[in-house]
């Protein structure tokens, strides 16, 4: 088979493998998401606590990243149902072209979504700094900080790029601030608290407000919007689902929601036990909770994790190794081969994972799909390299014996190429461990999931639960292909470290 059959193959399987694995699981009820921050991953599990409550079935994608991932996953079909804010829906996600629930309303039903009542608390956009450095400063107002553009701010990446975030603030409060930059927001708490912020975006119900005793800025120009959070869901959803999401409006309000918050994030107790608690008070009978061990919890990611990463190598390896073949062989396709696999490799990760989603949804297929790309250029140039590397005695010999092309290259040039080959593979191998745990930003899972987690909850141990068995997992890779190599390549054929193509300048 030529190369470019190979390749065509291996192209084909791989969309192939992305739909079993996405159809792997067993059908929910419904499907919940929720954003990467406490108060959401907590209102996402009382969703589906309250759906198991009146008899139906849930699961829940936790921590999807921002806004337009959870709405382009709801509009899609991917979720059924998640938590929102009223301001977030009228300047984020139609860019304030609509104001009022009425037009809201008609808006999201062009998209066939139904905007919930409003669950009872009013979580809106604020700026904090710590209360001693406000007191000394004098500074109680947001307009009083264009008097002190020596301050350094940290947002959010979303609050610094959407028009109920920092540009529109800016522009609305004239404020000159030019040291600002964009972080995760449970990370810019501790830039706070270690002193290197001064003025970072809160939500209102944050428990950390009251914990690093923080000064909320008063909105004296009233710029931030009412964000009332609701429930975005799809018109699909069961009736009794309706109901039971109904139950859920009102119920809730600042005081109550700032001391679940501070259950999950001050008393590290499980959003899943927080969630149940408040619904079996709610519904009047206990409401049962998906409680998982330590022990199955790094089961459960192992096994997500290697998932991802072995379907994307053998996708990448069917694929990569006849373009290599492809390129050594033939001048005109060698550079188009090499620059496109080089571009896809320069692509900012979480851009591409981003730019999956339109085209697989969330989950699995979008993160397979993105480590596959990232798996072509250690294998594509590696084998392009062996293959042109081989001394052209070798191929006259070759020749002089009368072996096809198709011959030659089976029985002469791959397995003179197979130490370059093999050390391509094992690049991309131990760069796909490394790069799947961004996959738990799309709700792939995997090693990522803990570590973000951890981030959320300033929980050392859950980072470490993510973070260790990744670099295990990347150590028993190369090892495994050290082993492999010793035992298919003959000793006097194998690289050297400074002789893998992949580590030399392009």
């Amino acid at each position: 088979m030529s190369p470019l059959r190979w390749t065509l193959t291996g192209a084909a399987v791989l969309p192939m493998l992305c739909l079993l694995v996405s159809c792997g699981g067993g059908p929910t009820s419904v499907r919940v998401g929720s954003k990467k921050f406490t108060e959401s991953v907590v209102l996402g599990e009382m969703v589906a606590a309250t759906v198991r409550a009146h008899g139906g079935r849930a699961s829940h994608r936790r921590e999807l990243g921002g806004t337009q991932i959870l709405w382009r996953a709801l509009v899609r079909g991917d979720i059924d149902v998640y938590p929102e804010y009223t301001g977030t829906i009228e300047r984020e996600i139609f860019g304030g072209r609509i104001s009022g629930r009425a037009a809201m309303r008609a808006a999201l039903a062009k998209h066939g979504i139904v905007m919930g009542p409003p669950l009872g608390f009013n979580n809106t956009y604020a700026l904090g700094m710590k209360k001693k450095q406000a007191k000394a400063l004098g500074i109680t107002r947001v307009s009083q900080l264009r008097d002190h553009p020596e301050l350094r701010l940290g947002f959010t990446a979303e609050f610094l790029n959407r028009g109920d975030g920092w540009p529109g603030l800016k522009a609305h409060y004239g404020l000159p601030n030019a040291q600002v930059r964009g972080m995760d927001h449970d990370l810019a708490y501790r830039g706070l608290a270690s002193g290197t912020l001064d003025v970072v975006d809160l939500y209102s119900t944050d428990a950390d407000i009251q914990y690093y005793d923080l000064q909320v800025l008063e909105d004296d120009l009233r710029f931030f919007p009412e964000y009332q959070a609701v429930l975005l869901h799809r018109k699909q959803l069961p009736e009794r689902v309706h109901l039971g999401l109904h139950q859920l409006a009102s119920s809730l309000d600042e005081a109550s929601m700032t001391a679940l918050n501070a259950r999950v994030k001050l008393h590290k107790e499980p959003e899943a036990q927080v969630a149940a608690d408040f619904v079996s008070k709610l519904v009047g009978k206990p409401v049962a909770h998906d409680a998982e061990s330590r022990l199955g919890r790094l089961l459960r990611h192992t096994l997500d994790h290697l998932l991802l990463v072995v379907i994307s190598m053998l996708g990448a390896i069917g694929v990569a190794i006849p373009l290599g073949i492809a390129a050594a062989r033939r001048q005109r396709l060698e550079r188009i081969v090499l620059a496109v696999v080089g571009i896809l490799q320069t692509i900012p990760s979480l851009a591409l994972l981003v730019f999956m989603i339109p085209l697989l949804g969330i989950g699995a297929p979008p993160a397979i799909a993105a480590l596959f790309l990232y798996g072509l250029l250690p294998i594509v140039r590696n084998t392009h390299a062996g293959i042109k590397g081989i001394a052209r005695e070798l191929l006259e010999s070759a020749d002089a014996l009368g072996l096809p092309p198709d011959a030659r290259m089976r029985l002469v040039e791959l397995p003179l190429a197979m130490p370059s080959i093999l050390a391509g593979i094992k690049t991309a191998a131990v760069i796909n461990v490394g790069t799947a745990t961004l996959g738990a930003l799309i709700g792939a899972g995997g090693y990522g999931e803990p570590i973000l987690t951890g981030i959320r909850l300033d929980d050392t141990w859950l980072i470490l639960e993510g973070a260790v068995p990744a670099a295990l997992l990347a150590l028993l890779v190369e090892h495994g292909f050290n082993l492999l190599e010793r035992r298919v390549v003959p000793a006097g054929l194998r690289l050297k470290p400074e002789e893998v193509a992949f580590n030399d300048p392009p």
